[in-house]
């Protein structure tokens, strides 16, 4: 476990310091993390440190649909989207993702490239247990993406945001001036035949346009994929889809009543590079 977060060590900066506009590294003492004015971190059992004093808001994941998004990932239905991210990363050597959950997309990205070393953020603690053991070359903390990362400024080669919060600002700063910034996001029709079944959360039909307008004073978009595939779930696994994500919040029943069902994941991938 300490091992991996030493890998990390480089990139992280205290967020004691750093809310006083300070960037001081850290650096291992025994079971904690200490800075050079003497802020400590405990390092929990699993490998992981919390690095924000922000309590996990209403949407952070549970650890049901921390178990449900991890059944749902072991099923492959996001295996083209790791794929194709393995591919848009292939030169990137430090890597963060935000938002990442289990740390699943970030795991797969560094299998595919061994030289690669990557760092996971959540705000969920729960997500980043797992996070934690999802690679041998990938650290992870607990972080809010929008209360600011605790990462040193101009260090990372790419930051990773799959489906997660998009705070601007704190991409640009991190990333080196050569550094990718990769964001997916659902298309309209990601995951419908669920939405028909379930009454899930809708997508808005103009989620490109938005993210686009959202970043652009900050990056230039240099490439843009679309993901189209259609997978067969059992029916436990289509249940697992609604609990995973954000509609487990709003769903009274994320049970579906099928023995099997098709469904389609549909994702934008947009790569941009720092102005």
């Amino acid at each position: 476990m300490t091992p991996t977060l030493c890998l990390a060590l480089p990139w992280l900066v205290c967020p004691t310091c750093q809310r006083r506009g300070q960037e001081r590294t850290m650096d291992l003492d025994g079971r904690s993390l200490r800075c050079e004015e003497g802020h400590c971190l405990d390092i929990a059992k699993q490998g992981y440190v919390t690095m924000t004093t922000s309590l996990a808001g209403a949407n952070a994941d549970t650890p049901a649909m921390v178990a449900a998004r991890q059944r749902v990932l072991d099923a492959g239905l996001f295996g083209d989207l790791d794929t194709r991210l393995a591919e848009i990363l292939a030169d990137r050597g430090n890597l963060v993702e935000v938002g990442a959950g289990t740390g699943h997309h970030l795991a797969q990205v560094l299998r595919a490239h061994v030289n690669a070393t990557g760092l996971a953020t959540d705000v969920s603690s729960a997500a980043i247990r797992k996070a934690a053991k999802a690679h041998p070359r990938m650290a992870a903390v607990v972080a809010d993406t929008w209360a600011g990362l605790p990462i040193r400024t101009g260090c990372m080669d790419a930051v990773l945001c799959v489906f997660a919060p998009r705070n601007r600002d704190e991409f640009a700063r991190i990333l080196r001036p050569d550094g990718r910034l990769v964001v997916v996001t659902p298309l309209p029709d990601h995951l419908h035949q669920l939405r028909e079944l379930a009454g899930m959360i809708g997508i808005q039909p103009h989620k490109h346009q938005e993210l686009v307008a959202g970043l652009t004073s900050r990056f230039n978009v240099i490439d843009v994929q679309q993901i189209r595939v259609v997978v067969n779930l059992d029916g436990p696994t289509a249940s697992d889809v609604i609990a995973m994500g954000p509609s487990a919040h709003h769903v009274h029943d994320t049970h579906v009543n099928v023995n099997a069902v098709d469904v389609t994941s549909a994702v934008e991938i947009t790569t941009l590079a720092p102005r």
